[in-house]
């Protein structure tokens, strides 16, 4: 029996790469979701089918309805700790840090790439600087946390 999970960047809109979830369960209407952080309401959950979403310990951090985006050092190791190892296919869908979950070769693992996280290429001064990183030091740490660098 096949066994899939989706996991996704995180959960606090339903914007473009939240359609491609949507599109994602059309199509394995069973999976599992997994994502960073869920901080949708219910209501804004009628894209992923009200299912539940498998967090991280990103969750519980202090502040983060708004400002997750300052826990973006962290996210590579949060992505890493998802136990998978029950799923045959796992699809990430991945414009941050997603596409780093731990697979075994035994599994297959597909992950649909967006554009880069906008705060690491483009619109830098708009999301770093509103989100407290005007610190050059914090700055660079975030980016080359967010490329894998």
């Amino acid at each position: 029996m096949q066994k899939t999970a989706i996991i996704h960047d995180w959960f606090t809109t339903y914007a473009g790469s939240e359609r491609v979830i949507e599109q994602l369960l059309q199509i394995f209407p069973d999976a599992d979701l997994f994502g960073l952080i869920d901080i949708l309401s219910e209501e804004e959950k009628w894209f992923i089918q009200n299912k539940a979403i498998h967090t991280s310990f990103i969750q519980n951090a202090p502040y983060i309805r708004n400002h997750y985006r300052s826990y973006l050092p962290l996210m590579p190791l949060a992505i890493e700790q998802f136990d998978l190892s029950i799923y045959n296919l796992i699809i990430s869908n991945c414009h941050a840090v997603s596409k780093g979950v731990i697979c075994n070769p035994e599994q297959l693992h597909i992950s649909y790439i967006h554009s880069p996280i906008r705060y690491a290429w483009d619109l830098q001064e708009t999301y770093l600087g509103s989100g407290g990183m005007k610190n050059a030091i914090a700055r660079l740490f975030c980016i080359t946390s967010a490329c894998g660098i």
